[in-house]
């Protein structure tokens, strides 16, 4: 299957994600908390580091590269990755709800993260220590550092596609989980990714069309407004794509694991992701 093929089966079933969030409009509602709660935790933890710097801004630079500061880091990388995956393994199962045909429900999901609350705390661990690894390598190893960073930061990223459901419907420890998540992507991605174009055109266009829409009506009225109405039609298009992004994924992990859903045929997931 050639490359053309693999954007054309990306464009369909990205296209099916989005109708399926459209027939369940309140899973967008997950993004929308998950991103109100790292824009809070981002202002608790640089409240902090600025009241311990004597609320003079001027002495924050730098103060992360003593052990303290790693330490601290660390803790932010924790609490940033639990609230992201609490809220996508919410989504998850929302969507797993909806191709069971149950009923949905914002309250299901997010009781059901509750229940896998230790599986979560403890990927959120594993994760957090990989990136202050990498953080570390980075900053103490230049510029190579940064291009190692970069090289395992994607990896890391496409090893991990279906770390959510691994921890959310299997009995396994981070570590294993993230061996599974790895096997599956090996079986079923080899070296192409084809959905990753069709989101990427698709929040091109989004963003393109949200933000100078937006901007251009409320610049009738002030450039100010124009800038806020855009910033947040920007953030809404973001929210909706990282919904849609996780449906395909937990749709993709159904089709891996044998048991393929109403709404997605099993054959174009198949073709989706090819090996050479």
């Amino acid at each position: 299957m050639n490359l053309f093929d693999r954007l054309a089966n990306g464009w369909k079933i990205t296209m099916t994600s989005l109708k399926v969030l459209r027939e369940n409009k309140q899973l967008v509602v997950f993004p929308i908390l998950s991103g109100i709660s790292i824009l809070l935790i981002l202002g608790s933890f640089f409240t902090i580091i600025l009241a311990g710097a004597g609320w003079h801004i001027s002495e924050v630079r730098g103060t992360e590269r003593d052990s303290a500061g790693y330490v601290f880091l660390f803790l932010f990388y924790l609490v940033n990755y639990f609230v992201v995956v609490f809220f996508n393994m919410a989504l998850v199962h929302c969507t797993h709800l909806y191709f069971k045909g149950e009923e949905v429900s914002i309250e299901a999901g997010i009781r059901f993260s509750f229940s896998r609350i230790g599986a979560i705390f403890a990927w959120s661990m594993f994760a957090a220590t990989v990136g202050m690894i990498l953080r570390i390598l980075s900053e103490n190893l230049g510029t190579i550092g940064k291009i190692v960073m970069g090289l395992i930061g994607i990896v890391w990223s496409v090893a991990t596609f279906f770390v959510v459901p691994v921890i959310a419907y299997e009995n396994v420890g981070p570590i294993e989980a993230f061996k599974r998540s790895s096997n599956m992507m090996r079986q079923k991605w080899g070296e192409s990714v084809g959905a990753g174009f069709s989101f990427g055109l698709i929040a091109l266009i989004g963003y393109a069309v949200a933000g100078a829409g937006l901007f251009m009506v409320g610049a009738i009225f002030h450039p100010i407004i124009g800038v806020f109405l855009a910033l947040l039609g920007i953030l809404f298009v973001a929210a909706i794509l990282s919904a849609a992004r996780t449906i395909f994924i937990s749709a993709v992990y159904h089709n891996v694991t044998g048991d393929p859903v109403q709404h997605f045929n099993g054959q174009l997931v198949d073709s989706l992701f090819v090996r050479k």
